[in-house]
């Protein structure tokens, strides 16, 4: 898979194990709220080199997680070619959003700066703790340092401002934090 084949699709989900025998499998949310996922029932997996259409016929909540059923899947051996294929959607399909919210697909690559111009790396992705977001800040060749930082996504407390043309993330932190 190229990058440019990958540049209209967000990964939002991944196929789990098998779920029965009737070829359900279990599905592994990346979407926020994780129940988002019952939302949308064509995904694009990657197949070879190129993205091929995976249509679930149903889908619900199961327990802490969820599961769905892979149409025309109707045995528990034929969802194991499914085991782990990542699953894609359009971004185009993603609900829209208000002014400064941003998905987590749009933050990660961004560079992260200090208020005083430090360069502390690029976001690598975020952790989501339950209180508030976490960028996870890796160190590249641009960086003042070597070091991996967890900075607090907190807008107008921690994050300074947003800069999606620039991709550039000013933070209220100090590099020694």
């Amino acid at each position: 898979m190229t990058e440019q084949q990958f540049a209209d699709h967000v990964l939002i989900a991944r196929v789990g194990a098998a779920y029965g025998i009737k070829g359900w499998v279990k599905l592994i949310s990346f979407s926020s709220p994780k129940s988002n996922i019952l939302n949308y029932s064509v995904f694009l997996t990657p197949q070879d080199s190129s993205l091929v259409e995976l249509e679930i016929d149903q889908s619900k909540a199961q327990g802490k997680g969820f599961v769905a059923h892979i149409k025309g899947c109707d045995d528990r051996n034929l969802t194991q070619e499914f085991t782990g294929k990542d699953l894609y959607i359009k971004k185009a399909l993603l609900p829209e959003l208000g002014d400064d919210e941003y998905y987590w697909y749009q933050l990660q690559g961004m560079r992260v700066k200090t208020l005083s111009g430090d360069d502390l790396g690029v976001v690598g992705h975020l952790l989501e703790t339950g209180v508030n977001d976490v960028l996870v800040v890796k160190p590249d060749a641009l960086s003042v340092d070597k070091e991996e930082r967890l900075i607090p996504y907190l807008l107008e407390q921690v994050i300074d401002s947003i800069d999606p043309d620039q991709r550039l993330i000013k933070v209220n932190w100090e590099r020694d934090y």
